[in-house]
């Protein structure tokens, strides 16, 4: 179908303001771009409610580890989700996430552990997937101390954070847990070597282009051979059998469309209980956008139904 029509709309903007291209800054500047935008989104202080929100820190592989904790109305224990922002690996952080943490605690009625795990350039892969892995035996073995469940956990991301819970599923499956229930991959990138459809059809003009992932890559990568390594490329695990179900969210004008539809396709395969959505007219990024793009709230809502029959099978 063609562009839904608010995100027309909203590319138009964008090429209005003529901004250069993500690819040709340095991650600095665009870090600080995006510091001044969040701050002032977070200052105009129409945040949705939750009953807590806590920042801590953490003990992790490269020292400590900033974590920001959302607690939902009710008595507990909670179930949980411990949750990888996305970023290209590059850029992102807690705050730039907070909207969408406070609406899954909310909506899936469980804590929102989100993790702020080091980025690149500075800190080169592998260091993000053992953060998050850190992160989420941490909140595991915490479990009383957050008023978490510890039997009833998933992990989730969306982009580069859904490539880091993929990745983490992963991780736990094969290197003694925790026992996860779900992940919740929104948009993920799956494959540092995928050649897609979608890639070519969507590499540009739909907000995340073909040169963007590309400059992530070479920024979060140390040379071609980590391409290959399942801790960046998840789809290329020897294995898949084994991991926790999951819902793969995706965008009709992502360039990521295709490789999130096809590790759907490869869990599936492998016996794991999965459910790839395709959301219509969207671009990559629009869950984050649910002020703009209806589709955004649609998918929240699809998001905390599915941790919310993960958690209660559990």
């Amino acid at each position: 179908m063609p562009l839904d029509p608010q995100v027309q709309t909203y590319l138009e903007q964008m090429a209005a303001l003529n901004a250069p291209p993500l690819h040709t800054l340095a991650p600095e500047v665009i870090r600080q771009t995006i510091a001044m935008q969040t701050n002032a989104a977070l200052s105009a202080g129409n945040l949705e409610p939750v009953a807590k929100v806590e920042n801590r820190t953490i003990p992790g592989p490269g020292g400590e580890l900033p974590i920001r904790i959302y607690t939902p109305q009710g008595e507990g224990p909670f179930p949980a989700l411990v949750f990888f922002h996305g970023g290209g690996w590059v850029i992102c952080n807690l705050d730039t996430h907070d909207a969408l943490c406070r609406s899954l605690t909310n909506a899936a009625g469980c804590v929102v552990a989100s993790v702020d795990y080091r980025l690149a350039p500075e800190h080169k892969f592998p260091a993000a997937p053992h953060d998050c892995y850190a992160a989420t035996q941490w909140v595991a073995k915490h479990g009383a101390e957050l008023n978490v469940d510890a039997t009833r956990i998933a992990v989730g991301g969306d982009s580069a954070g859904g490539n880091l819970a993929a990745v983490v599923a992963q991780m736990a499956r094969d290197q003694g847990g925790p026992a996860l229930v779900f992940q919740l991959l929104i948009y993920p990138s799956t494959s540092f070597v995928a050649s897609t459809p979608s890639r070519e059809e969507n590499g540009s003009g739909y907000f995340l282009t073909q040169q963007d992932m590309n400059w992530f890559a070479d920024h979060y990568l140390n040379d071609e051979s980590d391409r290959t390594n399942p801790l960046a490329s998840p789809a290329l695990a020897a294995h898949l059998d084994g991991l926790p179900p999951a819902l793969i969210i995706t965008a009709e004008y992502d360039p990521l469309r295709d490789e999130g539809d096809a590790y759907g396709q490869q869990l599936i395969k492998a016996g794991v209980p999965a459910t790839v959505s395709c959301y219509k007219g969207m671009i990559h990024g629009f869950m984050s956008m649910g002020p703009i793009f209806g589709q955004g709230n649609q998918g929240i809502k699809e998001s905390a139904d599915a941790l919310r029959a993960a958690f209660a099978k559990k």
